[in-house]
């Protein structure tokens, strides 16, 4: 069984199935995984706006699922995907290409 948090939702790592590259970290609920399992194309729950979320939806930039994984402790999902385009709303493969620092902490 899932270990979903108290909001009803885990964390999913995205990660493209030809390279390994990590793309995204998104969060799903029990309803969105069912839509990405019936879809074949990752549906996530938008923390946000707080709704379903069929990534690529509008912009045809979709993650269509090759596997899902669950972690040793059933608390985090490992989706490898491949995705139809950029992952990132800002244009970029990856949602990971800013670097960090420990000026990020004040």
């Amino acid at each position: 069984m899932l270990k979903f948090d108290e909001k009803g939702l885990i964390p999913v790592i995205v990660q493209d199935v030809k390279d390994g590259t990590v793309l995204m970290l998104g969060y799903a609920s029990k309803e969105s995984l069912k839509l990405t399992l019936q879809k074949g194309e990752m549906v996530f729950f938008s923390r946000s706006r707080q709704e379903l979320w069929h990534k690529g939806g509008t912009s045809g930039n979709v993650l269509k699922v090759i596997s899902i994984s669950k972690d040793c402790d059933s608390d985090t999902l490992l989706v490898k995907a491949e995705p139809a385009g950029p992952t990132c709303h800002t244009g970029k493969r990856s949602c990971f290409f800013t670097g960090f620092s420990a000026e990020d902490l004040e």
